[in-house]
């Protein structure tokens, strides 16, 4: 839901420029969120088009691996629970971070991340998955990945963090 609140806080923070969701899951008031800040487009990953309910002009569907919408901000897809799963790559002066949602599941220790197929049966994502995740995020640094829920991130050492959760989970699932 938008309130007047949210949005006064946002703007006293700079505002929006673009928003971009990680899967379907999140899909629900998008196009609210973007018509409070004037419209501004909403960057959604092609192959999860079929989960979006409420077309809206602001929807901008994209293709491919990787989305640069600008300097110090790149969508990657990889894929996971769904097709179109994507996170965020912010590029900054202070440590590069992934913004990952639950493509990446920070795990309670907030010292690895974790992958599944469907969290409400508890399915395991496959090994075929997994390496496509890595591979997708191999090219990028990153320093932290904030998750989906609060406090539930990796703050600092964050792509060995990453490379040691792969390794991990393969071991666990073969």
């Amino acid at each position: 839901m938008v309130s007047d609140e949210a949005v006064a806080e946002i703007n006293r923070r700079g505002g929006l420029a673009a928003i971009a969701i990680s899967h379907c899951h999140y899909y629900s008031v998008m196009a609210s969120w973007s018509e409070a800040f004037g419209g501004v487009p909403i960057y959604l990953h092609a192959d999860d088009r079929q989960w979006i309910m409420r077309p809206h002009k602001a929807i901008v569907s994209w293709e491919g691996e990787t989305l640069a919408i600008n300097p110090s901000l790149t969508l990657i897809r990889c894929g996971g629970h769904f097709a179109g799963g994507q996170v965020l790559h912010w590029k900054r002066d202070v440590g590069d971070v992934l913004l990952a949602g639950d493509i990446l599941q920070v795990t309670p220790t907030r010292r690895h991340v974790s992958f599944m197929y469907s969290y409400p049966n508890y399915i395991p994502l496959n090994a075929a998955a997994v390496r496509r995740i890595a591979a997708a995020l191999e090219p990028f640094a990153f320093d932290h990945i904030y998750g989906a829920w609060w406090n539930q991130n990796v703050i600092g050492g964050a792509k060995a963090a990453f490379a040691a959760s792969v390794d991990r989970y393969l071991a666990a699932i073969a």
